[in-house]
């Protein structure tokens, strides 16, 4: 500088330094967004047992409010109008929530309900079932062991090889069809899995 005016050296010399500032600031932000979205596809992609239940909160931003209604306040979708009452692909159901393995398609009918209906659960100890006394009904409701999510009804069947039909809310459920199983992190569930 010479007599309070800015050369045009110190002018290159503040733009670089203004343009090094605005770089870094750019590359922090992008770095940011991509480890939160890395973060989120973690949290929405496979099933690992010791990763917390998201809190209410959390769900409330993550899940629609149709799938928060069934989940949480024990809500039920409408016969035949939801997306996987008649879905027969192979693959594996997961809880909406924490990606946990819930239901097989070889465990999967047509039970005439508009509702996915199965056999059995992956394993008895990924539900729980508990006496529902509401709508003047006497039913036994169905929930996860490890989100506690309402997924249904559980009901004597004497046509199906248990003698049992898990009626299932399809919103409270993700499908992972077998051709992806591998890549969403169920591959060791693939043997449940009956080609049809």
């Amino acid at each position: 500088m010479n007599g309070g005016r800015i050369q045009n050296s110190d002018t290159s010399r503040i733009s670089i330094t203004i343009g090094i500032m605005v770089a870094a600031v750019a590359f922090g932000v992008i770095g940011y967004f991509v480890f939160f979205a890395h973060a989120v596809k973690e949290q929405m992609t496979g099933f690992d047992p010791n990763r917390p239940v998201p809190d209410d909160a959390t769900l409330r931003k993550r899940l629609s409010p149709e799938q928060y209604h069934v989940v949480r306040e024990n809500g039920t979708e409408t016969a035949f109008k939801n997306k996987l009452f008649d879905n027969f692909r192979p693959g594996i159901y997961v809880d909406i929530i924490t990606r946990q393995p819930l239901f097989s398609s070889a465990d999967k009918f047509d039970s005439g309900t508009g509702r996915p209906s199965f056999t059995k659960p992956i394993s008895p100890d990924v539900l729980t079932e508990q006496p529902d006394n509401s709508s003047g009904m006497q039913r036994t409701e169905v929930r996860t062991t490890l989100s506690h999510a309402h997924l249904g009804h559980v009901f004597q069947d004497t046509t199906t090889p248990t003698g049992r039909r898990y009626a299932v809310n399809s919103i409270a459920l993700y499908f992972i069809p077998i051709e992806d199983m591998d890549g969403e992190g169920y591959g060791a569930y693939k043997s449940l899995v009956r080609q049809k």
